[in-house]
């Protein structure tokens, strides 16, 4: 049970969203959006989030889209991770998303709600960082398209009564070989150590990466590290560990000197899987 009364709305509209959002603040509600609502629940119950109002967002058509307009697919906010695992317009992202958490979760669970959510591992936006997908985010006068590498660095950038309604990935990314690769330190349903995903675009391998640091990241060092050129795989790999130069995460999952084997590990196995002794050229 969450230990604090809030208010709770639907709006059936992005305006009357980004209004009420408005209405809220000034009133001194503090509102939260709400797409699925699990961490807003475990939060409240921790006593490490308090609101006076939140603003579901499920009732709003386009954060519930799935489907091709054009050259591109969007994918709604709203949508269930059940729900783009099972439709699976997106291997990828239906690959990436089966493995969070666990099929009740799942059923809960949004692409919007992990993608901003406060956890370290967000895995969900892992395909669109590596498909250059456009964020579709909702403000007093619509929606605006922006590049997720300008607005997601490390946690989506939004501004006071801006939303996420959801991705645009062109469809020449849907189908490229890719692969997602979830490591665990114990059991094939325990809590996540590492994930990386990788797709093979453009005659070169991209990889993006959750529980390295407590946040995920497109690996651009690590990308340009292992396309170069004269060396063997292993000596690319060892090579792009050391680009590595943010805070790993150390806690009680995995060391940092853990993260970084199992890091290298997943590397060998992208190597194998996707691009056998060419990586690709940059």
């Amino acid at each position: 049970m969450i230990p604090f009364d809030f208010e709770y709305y639907r709006p059936a509209a992005l305006k009357e969203a980004t209004n009420l959002y408005k209405e809220l603040l000034e009133s001194g509600k503090e509102p939260v959006i709400f797409a699925g609502g699990t961490e807003i629940i475990t939060l409240g119950r921790l006593n490490e989030m308090k609101t006076g109002a939140v603003i579901d967002i499920k009732g709003i058509p386009e954060c519930n889209t799935f489907g091709f307009k054009g050259d591109h697919l969007f994918t709604g906010a709203s949508l269930r991770l059940t729900e783009i695992e099972e439709i699976n317009l997106f291997p990828l992202l239906s690959k990436t998303v089966s493995e969070i958490a666990d099929r009740t979760a799942r059923n809960k669970i949004t692409a919007g709600g992990n993608i901003c959510g406060q956890t370290f591992y967000r895995e969900a936006v892992l395909p669109f960082l590596l498909t250059d997908s456009e964020m579709m985010i909702a403000h007093s006068k619509g929606i605006r398209n922006v590049p997720i590498h300008d607005i997601f660095k490390g946690r989506l950038l939004l501004k006071p009564g801006e939303f996420l309604v959801g991705m645009k990935t062109h469809k020449k990314y849907l189908h490229v070989p890719f692969e997602s690769i979830k490591r665990r330190r114990q059991w094939d349903t325990g809590y996540p150590l590492l994930t990386a995903a990788a797709v093979k675009a453009e005659g070169r391998i991209r990889i993006a990466i959750s529980g390295l640091a407590d946040f995920p990241f497109r690996a651009f060092q690590i990308e340009e590290a292992l396309g170069s050129r004269g060396t063997g795989v292993e000596e690319r790999v060892a090579e792009a560990i050391r680009t590595v130069n943010m805070q790993v995460l150390d806690d009680s999952e995995g060391s940092s000197e853990y993260r970084l084997f199992v890091l290298r590990n997943i590397l060998l196995d992208i190597a194998d899987k996707l691009g056998g002794e060419h990586f690709g050229g940059y």
